[in-house]
């Protein structure tokens, strides 16, 4: 127990606190119970998965489907999807890798230089920059994805992996993200300081400030990423060749081939295949975490 003392009018008054309902946080039973709402959400279809990757084909439709069927046929299942058809899941996992370093590694590139820039440099126009940008934040990537064909298809790119990737070298909120993060993280006293010393702006840029920049880094990687390897609308439109078709197309089309005539139903295969394809978006944001968080976190707060 603690004594304070509250000032009211010309009269000073004694009111004893306890400090333990200061510190403690409130909790409040609606937003628990909405969170745990949200939670079940999002892991009942990742349980569904999981579970549904270790049946076989008769014990999709002869089982529960939140649990496990009469045989675990979790790396039977593993190896047909690795090899069905030629090894294709093998070849659009390749490809989705090589849509993911160039396209998502080049989006994050281009917004760190873009989001520096803009934070640290002063230019006629910056304004009108910002609006061009928070526009580009507000349209939806679908929206483009029309025009875009036309304009690919008259250069000659359609059907081709370039088709996927320069569209992806775009991120307006990568850029808005790694431009609100730098104006924060990088105080322009430390730069004013090495260009005094006599620091040119590359080397102030890669000894200064790109260290600063990490979790912001980190954050933007993982949402381009994550955008990258789960983009399905713009190759469907894109790509015709189904050896360049990304993990998403791929997926789909085996999903397909049982309405097709003559078709063989491998949802099982389907099912594994999209375990699989999750578990490298799992493991990113697992390592790279805690980066993550305080991306977002430096981002928003302004002392």
């Amino acid at each position: 127990m603690s004594t304070a003392t509250s000032v009211r009018g010309p009269r000073l008054r004694t009111r004893t606190v306890n400090k333990h309902s200061v510190d403690r946080p409130r909790r409040s039973p609606l937003l628990t119970a909405l969170t745990a709402v949200v939670l079940l959400y999002s892991l009942v279809p990742l349980v569904w998965l999981v579970v549904n990757s270790t049946k076989t084909q008769a014990d999709l439709f002869t089982s529960f489907g939140l649990w496990f069927g009469g045989s675990f046929a979790l790396w039977d299942n593993v190896v047909a999807t690795l090899t069905y058809d030629g090894g294709v899941f093998v070849r659009w996992l390749g490809n989705t890798v090589l849509y993911v370093v160039l396209g998502a590694g080049g989006a994050t590139f281009l917004a760190i230089l873009g989001g520096y820039a803009l934070a640290k440099f002063d230019f006629p126009g910056k304004r009108g920059v910002f609006a061009v940008v928070i526009g580009a934040v507000a349209v939806p990537g679908t929206a483009l994805a029309v025009p875009t064909f036309l304009l690919f298809s008259q250069m000659g790119l359609t059907n081709t992996p370039w088709a996927v990737i320069i569209p992806s070298l775009i991120s307006p909120f990568g850029l808005y993200l790694m431009w609100t993060f730098a104006a924060e993280a990088i105080p322009t006293e430390l730069l004013e300081a090495a260009r005094i010393d006599g620091a040119g702006e590359f080397r102030t840029f890669f000894r200064v400030s790109l260290p600063l920049l990490a979790p912001g880094i980190v954050t933007v990687l993982l949402f381009t990423m994550v955008a990258t390897w789960n983009n399905y609308f713009l190759p469907l439109i894109m790509l015709r060749d189904s050896s360049w078709y990304p993990l998403t197309l791929g997926l789909n089309a085996w999903n397909a081939q049982a309405a097709t005539a003559g078709g063989e139903a491998i949802f099982h295969l389907v099912i594994t295949g999209s375990l699989l394809t999750i578990l490298p978006l799992v493991a990113a944001f697992l390592l790279l975490q805690r980066y993550w968080q305080s991306g977002l976190a430096a981002g928003s707060v302004k002392e």
